[in-house]
């Protein structure tokens, strides 16, 4: 078969395809195999001719189908012209409010005891119950007082004992004293006499302090609290032999009054000093999740130095505890007064939004749109926020719902009733 026969039949994927007008394939790719300048006689140029024409095919039927996909989820999810958004609002007012400055404290006792035995003996009994009040002068614990007893008993008789010696020598004395003036004796013998006397009445001396000695002794058996305080765990139970200034048999806390101590950031220590010389600076202090029950007490120390790796000034406040608020090793939450503020701006704190430029609100207008605005947030007291700048008294903003909100959207008030929350307007 020469050329012309060859050509006059065309092929698609090794398929004869006779080219004839009626036949679709033919016309399909009738542009392809007539290309002018390239011989199509063999399978391999009519393949890629058709792959070509698929692959076209499929990627517009791709874009056909994504376009449609796309108007669909815009016409389901776009948001009515008259659409408002659901929001809660609270109105910005003008108080007097404090201005405080916030830390962590830590709680401790006013003074601390840790009682422990003077002598070496036996406990015999404690006298207090754990964990309650005592009183100064208390009885804590007895020790067993009969060896002391018997050592006091032994300087009682060695001090009567020398006594009785010191009488004798000092009338042997005496006696030797008119003998050498007569010449009698010599002056050596005279001498060795009145030493003698003398040594007997140190002695004398020296047995007194051993019976006070002793009567100390004897009195440290009986333990008492040197302070007003509350006692802890019994450390050495009765029957235990102790020494002395040895083991710690209990410790004793002061909790009325009692110490909070903290730190603050050294920024603040110029307005400290400055408002604690004009009046003593009120301190409140409450424990976490029990922000009601406030204790309130006075600044009473400033250390005398800066924390220099840490940058802070250590405080402490004092405080009466009538109610026991406040207990030992405790963390609280400890708020500064340095001065009151009147005729301040304060919002709602769920007002205040922070975003990438900073803090923000959304204050509502007189057309009931939303306005973005930045302000300059202040100290929070209470769930209300002071707003230095940016909101003035008597606009009202947002309180929730500022994620359904973008700048200029209308907005409408939420009202919450005892079937749910029900949105007054169109939108419900």
């Amino acid at each position: 078969m020469d050329y012309s026969q060859r050509c006059a039949k065309r092929t698609f994927c090794g398929v004869v395809v006779p080219a004839k007008a009626g036949n679709p394939f033919a016309n399909l790719w009738g542009s392809a195999l007539d290309t002018p300048g390239k011989r199509f006689c063999g399978n391999r140029p009519v393949r890629h001719a058709a792959a070509r024409v698929w692959i076209g095919f499929g990627l517009g039927l791709c874009v056909l189908l994504c376009t449609g996909c796309s108007a669909k989820k815009a016409e389901t999810h776009g948001l009515p012209p008259d659409y408002s958004a659901p929001v809660t609002t609270g109105t910005a007012t003008l108080a007097t409010v404090p201005v405080q400055v916030h830390a962590i404290g830590n709680v401790e006792a006013y003074s601390t005891v840790s009682v422990k035995a003077q002598v070496a003996a036996r406990i015999e009994k404690a006298y207090f119950t754990e964990g309650k009040d005592v009183r100064k002068g208390d009885l804590l614990f007895t020790l067993d007082r009969r060896p002391f007893d018997v050592a006091l008993q032994q300087a009682e008789a060695n001090l009567a004992k020398d006594q009785a010696q010191l009488e004798n020598a000092g009338a042997e004395s005496e006696r030797y004293k008119e003998l050498f003036q007569e010449g009698i004796v010599s002056k050596e013998q005279y001498d060795s006499m009145r030493t003698n006397a003398d040594a007997l009445a140190a002695s004398v001396r020296a047995d007194k302090a051993a019976i006070d000695k002793a009567r100390i002794d004897l009195s440290y058996c009986s333990i008492q609290s040197p302070i007003d305080g509350r006692t802890g765990a019994v450390l050495v139970h009765p029957g235990n032999l102790v020494k002395d200034n040895d083991a710690v048999l209990v410790v004793l806390n002061q909790i009325h009054p009692i110490y909070v101590t903290f730190s603050v950031p050294e920024q603040h220590l110029a307005d400290i000093k400055r408002y604690q010389a004009e009046a003593p600076l009120k301190v409140e202090a409450s424990a976490p999740n029990q922000e009601q029950a406030v204790s309130r007490g006075v600044l009473s120390f400033i250390d005398n130095a800066v924390d220099s790796t840490t940058g802070t000034i250590k405080l402490k406040a004092t405080f009466q505890n009538p109610d026991n608020r406040l207990w030992p090793g405790q963390f609280v939450n400890v708020a500064l007064t340095l001065m009151t503020q009147a005729n301040a701006v304060v919002v709602p704190s769920q007002a205040v939004q922070t975003g990438q430029a900073g803090q923000y609100v959304f204050v509502v207008k007189q057309d009931r749109t939303a306005e973005l605005r930045p302000v300059v947030a202040g100290n929070s007291i209470a769930g209300r926020t002071v707003i230095q700048k940016g909101v003035a008294a008597g606009e009202t903003l947002i309180t929730d719902g500022q994620m359904r909100v973008v700048p200029g959207m209308k907005v409408v008030e939420k009202q919450v009733s005892g079937a749910g929350v029900q949105v007054s307007g169109k939108n419900q």
